[in-house]
């Protein structure tokens, strides 16, 4: 349904997770959607990257949480990339428009080069150029993400920030209780803004297509997870957030698929 060979600049082209126990983020995984882990060495201290497959294709990875991560209290986290034809001419561009630039670009082996940036709201987002591997190779089905969602405390100043970087343009979406934003690329659909609750601080928020939510969100609790909110019926598909083991957060969507 949602196969991939490249992906247009300004495009979300894959998520990883942080985790501080791979081993146990894996296993949740697997068995939420059906996942089968290929574990890549990084480094020489024993470290893997774990992609994350569906069918023999990469959809997601899962890798350690970086130690100052841990210690500093962040806590597991989804990571939102979007794919760019200059990783360090984006990091400028992004530190012009009042961003920080946690991770200035950095060559990952000679698969891409990528950046880590806090937008001037505080939400974290991931660039990367594409060398060898450009992105996830299925989308926008079930076992793949579908969508990622930025909650933001000031929708002008982020479609402002994202549409000066990205290009990207926004309509409104009114069938919900709340302001929310619908993000363009180009002619596509590339995600939403949305404001978040007291509780929620500003973030990206991953959604991983599902058959049918209420089974989902079950096979969640089952595996060791939480329900945050929902199942919410929004017309077009329900959707549910939910929470691992670890503590990362992210969301469930059956529904409507683009493909």
């Amino acid at each position: 349904m949602g196969g991939r060979t490249s992906y247009e600049p300004g495009t979300f082209c894959w998520v990883d997770l942080t985790s501080p126990d791979q081993t146990a983020s894996k296993e949740f995984y697997e068995a939420l959607f059906g996942w089968q882990a290929q574990d890549m060495p990084v480094g020489e201290d024993g470290a893997f990257y774990s992609l994350m497959q569906l069918g023999g294709k990469d959809v997601a990875a899962i890798a350690p949480q970086p130690p100052q991560q841990s210690e500093a209290g962040v806590p597991p986290l989804w990571n939102s990339y979007v794919s760019v034809q200059d990783a360090d001419a984006t990091v400028a561009r992004a530190t012009e428009l009042g961003a920080t630039a946690h991770a200035p670009a950095f060559d990952v082996l000679d698969v891409g080069r990528m950046a880590v940036i806090q937008d001037p709201q505080g939400a974290f987002f991931e660039v990367w150029q594409p060398k060898l591997r450009f992105g996830a190779a299925r989308v926008n089905e079930p076992g793949a993400f579908c969508w990622n969602e930025l909650m933001s405390p000031d929708l002008d100043a982020s479609t402002g920030f994202y549409g000066d970087l990205f290009g990207w343009t926004f309509e409104p979406f009114e069938a919900g209780p709340m302001p929310y934003r619908l993000i363009k690329n180009g002619e596509a659909g590339n995600g939403g803004i949305g404001q978040p609750t007291q509780q929620t601080p500003p973030s990206w928020l991953v959604y991983f297509g599902v058959e049918e939510i209420e089974a989902a969100v079950a096979r969640v609790g089952e595996f060791g997870g939480r329900t945050l909110s929902g199942p919410d019926d929004i017309g077009i598909a329900k959707i549910a957030v939910v929470q691992d083991p670890q503590g990362a957060v992210f969301a469930l969507y059956a529904g409507e698929f683009v493909p």
